[in-house]
């Protein structure tokens, strides 16, 4: 079995709802990405996928709906507020946990059918979360 990794970093602020705890307050991320993709076989140029074009796909995806935006959920009180001062947000039927983000950005790779095998967003230097669908 092959793998690559692609690393994509990006920043956004978030914050839980139904939490008791610092997370329920506004607050930022230095967020790290790991894409890791796996296949049996390689391509005719003995490669699992470009590198330059995995970026392409999901860095730039990352970069318009996610980098330096509030992810909050649909819910937040703060939706209002933040669309009426034209402030960029990304809305979460859940909240807008590492885990609902790994999660939506293996969903959006997995719909440009890159052979995704794990997604993990880094929150901080020794905390990520990952998500990968069932074996």
């Amino acid at each position: 079995m092959y793998r690559v990794t692609k690393e994509i970093h990006f920043c956004y602020g978030h914050r839980l709802m139904n939490y008791n705890g610092p997370c329920m307050h506004p607050h930022g991320h230095n967020a790290k990405v790991d894409i890791d993709l796996e296949s049996e076989t390689l391509d005719k140029r003995h490669i699992l996928y470009e590198f330059g074009d995995l970026k392409e796909i999901v860095k730039d995806w990352i970069d318009r709906e996610l980098d330096h935006k509030m992810l909050l959920h649909k819910n937040d009180p703060l939706v209002p507020a933040l669309q009426k001062l034209d402030e960029p947000v990304y809305l979460f039927d859940t909240n807008p946990t590492a885990e609902a983000i790994a999660r939506l950005i293996y969903d959006y790779a997995k719909s440009k059918g890159l052979p995704v095998r794990e997604i993990r967003v880094w929150e901080t230097h020794s905390s990520y979360a990952a998500y990968r669908e069932k074996a």
